[in-house]
C-alpha cells in the first residue's frame, strides 16, 4: 500500500479508535463507535481497498476523476467509496476524502455527543 501515512494520520484524529474485523479481514477506523474508514485485506493479508464515506455527489465526482475510486466494496454504493491502495489517487486528495468521511460521520451525532467525542469523553 502506497499510503503508508494513513494509519498514523487517522489515529491522530480526536476520538478515533481502530479495530480489526477478522470475519471481513478489515482494519476499521471508528469515531464515536461508527466506522468512517476501513482498509480491506485479501486472504493473504494484502490491502485491496480503502473504503470511506462521502456525500453522494462528491463520491460520484471522484469516481469520475480516478479509475481507482469505485463504489463502496461491500457497502452502500451511494454513500461509500473504495480506493485501490496502490492506485493513482494523490495523497492530498485521499487525505481530503478521509477528512470529509470523518467529518461526515461525526456530524451525524448530536452536538452534545460531538463535544464529548472531541473533548475525549
Amino acid at each position: 500500500m502506497r499510503y503508508t501515512w494513513m494509519d498514523e494520520y487517522l489515529l491522530g484524529k480526536k476520538g478515533v479508535i481502530r479495530d480489526f474485523q477478522a470475519d471481513w479481514n478489515w482494519l476499521r477506523y471508528h469515531v464515536g463507535g461508527k466506522m468512517f474508514a476501513a482498509v480491506c485485506h485479501n486472504e493473504a493479508g494484502d490491502p485491496v481497498y480503502i473504503t470511506l464515506k462521502l456525500e453522494p455527489l462528491e463520491g460520484e465526482f471522484w469516481r469520475g476523476q480516478y479509475e481507482d475510486v469505485i463504489p463502496g466494496y461491500y457497502m452502500n454504493k451511494l454513500h461509500w467509496n473504495s480506493i485501490r491502495p496502490d492506485g493513482a489517487v494523490p495523497d492530498e486528495i485521499l487525505r481530503d476524502m478521509l477528512d470529509k468521511s470523518y467529518a461526515l460521520v461525526l456530524a451525524g451525532f448530536s452536538k452534545k455527543r460531538q463535544r464529548e467525542i472531541l473533548e475525549g469523553e
